[in-house]
């Protein structure tokens, strides 16, 4: 990815002078003290497993002490920004991978291979790290990966004599399962969706048609921002659209939540979700894990069925030697087996971004997980714009248009090139 020019908005309150804003200088004596800012600390099933983090690493390293610097999800960039802006650097930044081209450009962020091991860096999926790059550099560094993957029910699989364990592999596959799964009919006598798709006007649907499109080797976004969607992979994605809506297999309409529910109920065989979207299924219906299976995303067209990356990531701040040594030691003792194996399997169902952790027991050993894990290794970013949830939201009047508009596939295109040119200023 090209150096993008997403600046966040705390980030452009402080102006120049965070470039040269220098960290404050190690004591000759003592423990290092790493600053963690951290703003799931904050957040409910959360903290349990970042404090044991905390004990179990400096037990480890007696050398080494945590100070987690903590603010609600939507303030913690402004603390960043601020403690940087009084000389006071920290040194690791708990965050999404959208922040980090803002935290570039204020200087922010360094590249990770100045503070990592190449030993380390190497064990990760190369096309994963390429998501974390601005002008050829990986300033981020993912603890997981929760790409999007095919959940379906394989009581409803069987019900409708498909063998719970052959899932499609392509879109053309997943409209025969269909055909025989809209055909029942739940307990209660109601219809039973075959295929969910949000469509609904939310900048979270914008991101799963992105991902769709991406299962069909489309794209929305060239690496320079530019709109590019004069190619057959995205036109292929949004025909599909509409025609799971004709069929009658899509609720229409519907935003994740409704799918999920459905889903937790019975009422929807399959449906395109986030890997850690089961943890809103399950709290739906506990015992949803029973019949809940997974697959990797659906190849479509001329697709290989890649997805969209989507992965909570470490950025790191260079603050000397001294730091940077105990910064090295702190990211790889989180992103390992031994601390990550529960956190992936119990809170955040997803998989390990590296090689030397694709065995690990709470995925490998996971009903729900096991068989979308081929989609660890096939993932692409989206490319990051000022206005990317703008985007996202004509994407989704796109797929209204064809859906509840049941207008042309090809003319609703051509209008969506002109009033998305139009929100993003190009």
């Amino acid at each position: 990815m090209k150096k993008a020019h997403f600046i966040l908005v705390a980030v452009l309150l402080v102006g120049a002078s965070l470039l040269f804003a220098g960290g404050k200088s190690e004591q000759a004596s003592g423990p290092v003290t790493l600053k963690v800012a951290n703003y799931a600390l904050l957040e409910a099933g959360y903290e349990n497993f970042w404090n044991k983090v905390k004990v179990d690493f400096e037990t480890k390293n007696p050398d080494v002490k945590i100070e987690w610097i903590t603010a609600p999800y939507g303030e913690i960039v402004n603390q960043v920004v601020n403690m940087a802006g009084g000389g006071n650097k920290v040194d690791v930044i708990f965050g999404e991978i959208g922040w980090v081209p803002g935290l570039v450009d204020a200087g922010l962020a360094t590249p990770i291979d100045d503070i990592l091991s190449k030993s380390f860096i190497d064990d990760f999926y190369p096309d994963v790290l390429k998501s974390f790059e601005v002008d050829g550099k990986p300033y981020g560094i993912p603890l997981y990966i929760s790409p999007y993957v095919i959940f379906y029910n394989k009581d409803l699989f069987a019900q409708a004599g498909l063998d719970p364990e052959k899932p499609p592999k392509t879109y053309d596959e997943m409209l025969v399962y269909a055909e025989k799964l809209s055909k029942l009919k739940d307990p209660q006598g109601n219809k039973v969706y075959a295929f969910g798709q949000t469509t609904a006007s939310v900048p979270v649907s914008g991101s799963s048609l992105n991902a769709m499109v991406f299962n069909y080797g489309g794209e929305i976004l060239d690496a320079d921002g530019k709109l590019s969607v004069d190619n057959q992979g995205f036109r292929d994605a949004f025909e599909m659209i509409q025609r799971l809506d004709t069929l009658g297999y899509n609720p229409q309409n519907a935003k994740l939540k409704d799918l999920r529910n459905l889903f937790a109920l019975g009422q929807l065989a399959m449906y395109y979700d986030q890997s850690w979207g089961f943890n809103g299924v399950n709290s739906i219906n506990p015992d949803a894990s029973r019949f809940t299976a997974s697959a990797e995303p659906l190849q479509g067209g001329a697709g290989e069925g890649f997805s969209l990356l989507q992965s909570h990531c470490f950025i790191l701040i260079d603050n000397g030697a001294a730091r940077r040594n105990a910064t090295s030691r702190f990211v790889e003792h989180v992103i390992s087996k031994e601390t990550l194996n529960d956190y992936l399997r119990d809170i955040t169902p997803a998989y390990p971004a590296k090689y030397s952790m694709a065995d690990m027991e709470g995925v490998v050993n996971n009903g729900v997980l096991k068989g979308a894990s081929p989609a660890a290794g096939k993932v692409k970013a989206q490319t990051f714009i000022p206005k990317l949830s703008d985007l996202n939201l004509e994407l989704c009047a796109l797929a209204q248009a064809v859906t509840v508009g049941n207008e042309d596939v090809s003319a609703a295109i051509a209008r969506f090139k002109q009033t998305a040119a139009a929100k993003i200023g190009q």
